[in-house]
């Protein structure tokens, strides 16, 4: 944080609120808005006046505007029945706008366990990304021949390196993977049947499901086979007419197990072939290498699919791949020339900042740097040895602290984002419990809300009344940055 912003931290001891704010017996709730100073009474406050020079007043009395119809919301729900005092006032609203301005306040650790956590940005880009990403800054080469000086296509580099990583014949990007399978659908067999199994009509995050992106691409879905098992004849008898294409959807974020079954994608394909059918598989993270190497399971290779002769495969580009937020569509020339042409594809094109994150990172699996390079694959190769390590870091540096309970343990990272949802990787976490007299003070639930709210917010789990630290999804240094965290907080709760 600059030295201007740390200079503002003195207004967390300045003067209380006049008014009543700080009454030792406060008034009843119903009185308690009228306490509240005006917006324009707040801004006169010198503290007020140091938070206007470092942010800008007008950002300012924006965000002080916020923070208020919040604690108006509290006081009217009866959740406040106190105002709080004015340096708790000047250290929110400082906080509300050093997380709005300065990067550091987008900062979080992601001690929680999950690799691709959605809520946490999914997978961390590699450093060469950002570099890419700072490149694009001003003025940039996105779509423009340099031979010709005449308007390009301004994926070409990720179609070039897509097609020697998968085997397609081209590929487009979109912003997301649901965009991509809305674009093949639409383009595909817009007014016609799509062929899909009811054990694939999947749900993905944020309630959107897959028949309501079949209905909004202007398909009709035909259902076939049964929950937990659809056998190819199923495909074949519902095939007619009337038919658009058949789909093969990967259930990547669950798992149903025991007497079940689908036709795999190269069966499907033979169908499609001599039905004369496309066939588009949606197979959702997209992995571009075999995980089995890190312990885990595979998932679909996008090479494997268009290898068993899919028309259209489609895919997320910020899951295992390891880039920006997008959706991947690699497949046969002529469809992917389609593709572009859907007034769709202007709606759902991606920017120039895209383009050079993802370009940065498809160029270590060109090279078959990843490994080292891109931060998930780092993380899912770290050996249990060095994490029992990195644990002991905060162990010795918070194992004194009174009232609390600090041991290490193990546990189960998982990778997220609704890849591989039942496949725990072997991990290590400090494992913090309350005892007296801090558990009198604060529950489990209220000392991780605090971690989250500081700067940096610290994101853990919280199991069997305990925090859970994991270090698989450390980046190196974050150890200290944890301990600190949590002594901070300690000295807070002790005083």
């Amino acid at each position: 944080m600059s030295g201007d912003a740390r200079s503002l931290q003195n207004c967390r001891g300045a003067d209380k609120v006049p008014g009543g704010f700080d009454s030792h017996t406060p008034p009843p709730f119903s009185e308690v808005l009228k306490l509240i100073p005006s917006v324009s009474e707040m801004l006169g406050w010198p503290e007020m006046q140091a938070l206007c020079a470092t942010f800008g007043a007008p950002l300012v009395k924006m965000e002080l505007r916020t923070l208020l119809d919040g604690l108006r919301i509290k006081v009217r729900s009866g959740a406040a029945d106190a105002l709080p005092e004015k340096r708790g006032i000047c250290a929110a609203l400082h906080d509300r706008l050093a997380r709005l301005v300065f990067p550091e306040g987008r900062y979080a650790i992601n001690a929680a366990g999950i690799l691709l956590h959605t809520g946490l940005g999914r997978s961390p880009l590699c450093q060469e990304a950002l570099d890419a990403l700072a490149g694009m800054g001003k003025y940039s080469i996105l779509q423009t021949g340099l031979a010709s000086g005449k308007r390009s296509l301004r994926e070409e580099k990720i179609e070039r390196m897509l097609i020697e990583l998968t085997g397609c014949e081209a590929a487009t990007v979109v912003n997301n993977n649901a965009a991509a399978t809305m674009l093949v659908l639409n383009t595909l067999a817009e007014g016609k049947q799509v062929v899909i199994s009811r054990g694939q009509l999947i749900e993905i995050g944020g309630e959107f499901r897959l028949p309501d992106v079949m209905a909004r691409s202007s398909v009709i879905m035909q259902e076939v086979g049964t929950t937990n098992r659809t056998h190819l004849h199923d495909y074949e008898r519902a095939i007619n007419e009337q038919t658009g294409a058949l789909i093969h959807v990967h259930t990547s974020n669950y798992r149903v197990r025991g007497f079940t079954g689908v036709p795999d994608i190269t069966a499907l394909c033979g169908l499609g072939r001599k039905a004369g059918l496309p066939v588009i598989d949606d197979i959702g993270s997209g992995a571009l290498v075999p995980l089995s190497g890190f312990g885990v399971a595979d998932e679909p290779l996008v090479s494997d699919s268009i290898a068993a002769g899919t028309d259209v495969v489609c895919f997320s580009a910020d899951k295992l791949i390891c880039g920006p937020q997008a959706g991947i569509v690699c497949g046969k020339k002529e469809i992917i020339e389609r593709i572009r042409k859907n007034p769709f594809a202007r709606m759902f094109r991606v920017d120039k900042l895209t383009i050079a994150a993802l370009e940065a990172t498809l160029v270590h699996f060109v090279n078959g740097t990843y490994r080292a390079a891109l931060p998930f694959y780092q993380m899912l190769g770290i050996q249990v040895g060095e994490l029992e390590a990195r644990a002991h870091v905060i162990l010795q540096s918070i194992c004194g602290l009174e009232g609390l309970a600090v041991a290490v343990t193990d546990d189960v990272s998982y990778v997220g984002s609704g890849s591989l949802p039942d496949e725990g990787i072997p991990t290590r976490v400090v494992r913090v419990r309350l005892d007296e007299p801090l558990s009198a003070k604060i529950s489990i639930a209220d000392l991780a809300e605090r971690l989250r709210l500081g700067m940096p917010s610290i994101f853990c789990r919280v199991n069997d009344d305990a925090l859970h630290f994991d270090m698989r999804t450390l980046f190196k240094g974050e150890e200290a940055l944890i301990a600190q965290g949590i002594q901070r907080l300690h000295r807070d709760m002790s005083s």
